[in-house]
């Protein structure tokens, strides 16, 4: 491979604000595997967030990236999974399985899709020192005709319409609206661009925490909420406390702690069975790898209020929740997933629909 960029590339990135800024391209926000795909001839890589290799997770899009990308390029944009015209994040995390034999189901049974939204190089040219609007308008004629599982992520300068876009996409199960300064650079590793993610509220029940990794403090809150059948489900975790608070929180607990998880409604958890019928902490998982997944029991007896940008699949917050205050007056029986806002769905063919 011989190409005027070549791997590895650390994608650019971006710094999360609270509203859509003005006199910038707007994006949608897109849940799936960032990735950089270097195309010259025959040879396909596909380079992951971190510079690691993605391809042998993704044989079916290597195929598919070679028959529609310019000969000779290099293309930042996400790997989606698409199911019933929606984002599927936890069919995307099952491709990242260790046997071959798995991996080559899986890309029959959930093929993927490659979304492009930049262009790092064409031909024999870098274009990393190439404003933003000239790279979109070189990455629009280099996709003209782009056919599934390739597409070119839809793009405008209108707010008004990114607006719209922040509204409605989510219903697919996109993550927000992405914001690009017009003359922007592309610089790896820096976040130079605006995401706007969404922000909702959540009453949820504290059944537990996980040390910090840097000693006997609050590392993260483990938090659940109940279902239609009255079990309580675990559903993501709080963090980002100072260090100050991470130690009082474990003085402050402590009434709470459990000897053992025995009658705990997470008691379960060390059986990977139960992990098949029940949202329990410490699931196994091929991105934890060995790390510690224990965790100290609490009564279920205190509420917290966090904030949360997306549900994943309904059933468990996508990303970690941010802590805002104690509930003293909620009932930790009346936290349940019904409190939860819930995106109208958006039919994900016309988020693609929107790309020019």
């Amino acid at each position: 491979m011989d190409l005027p960029v070549m791997p590895p590339v650390k994608p650019m990135l971006a710094k999360p604000v609270a509203k859509i800024p003005p006199g910038m391209q707007y994006e949608a926000k897109w849940d799936g595997f960032r990735a950089i795909v270097f195309r010259d001839g025959e040879e396909v890589e596909i380079g992951s967030r971190t510079g690691k290799p993605l391809s042998r997770y993704f044989p079916e899009l290597v195929t598919a990236l070679r028959e529609r990308l310019p000969e000779r390029c290099v293309v930042d944009g996400e790997i989606v999974i698409v199911r019933d015209s929606h984002l599927d994040f936890d069919a995307l995390t099952e491709r990242i399985h260790p046997a071959a034999s798995r991996v080559t189901l899986l890309a029959e049974r959930t093929p993927a899709s490659f979304v492009a939204f930049d262009l790092l190089a064409l031909a024999d040219e870098q274009l990393l020192d190439v404003g933003l609007t000239d790279r979109r308008a070189l990455l629009v004629k280099a996709l003209s005709g782009v056919t599934p599982p390739v597409h070119l992520a839809p793009a405008t300068t209108d707010p008004e319409t990114a607006q719209s876009w922040f509204e409605q996409f989510e219903g697919a199960g996109l993550d927000g609206v992405i914001a690009k300064p017009l003359d922007l650079a592309y610089r790896q590793n820096e976040r130079l661009m605006f995401k706007i993610k969404h922000e909702r509220t959540a009453d949820c029940v504290v059944a537990g925490y996980r040390f910090h990794k840097s000693g006997p403090v609050v590392g993260s809150l483990l938090l659940g909420l109940y279902d239609d059948a009255g079990a309580l489900q675990h559903v993501g975790v709080c963090a980002a406390f100072s260090m100050k608070r991470r130690a009082e929180l474990v003085d402050e607990l402590e009434p709470l702690r459990m000897d053992a998880a025995a009658g705990h409604p997470w008691a379960a958890w060390t059986d990977e069975a139960a992990h098949e019928t029940a949202r329990l902490p410490g699931a196994p998982s091929r991105w934890s790898g060995k790390k510690d997944l224990s965790w100290v029991p609490l009564r279920p007896e205190r509420v917290c209020e966090v904030a949360y940008d997306h549900m994943e699949g309904g059933r468990r917050f996508r990303h970690t929740a941010a802590f805002r205050r104690w509930r003293a007056d909620r009932d930790p029986e009346s936290c349940t997933y019904a409190q939860l806002e819930q995106p109208v769905r958006y039919d994900l063919a016309d988020v693609l629909g929107s790309a020019g």
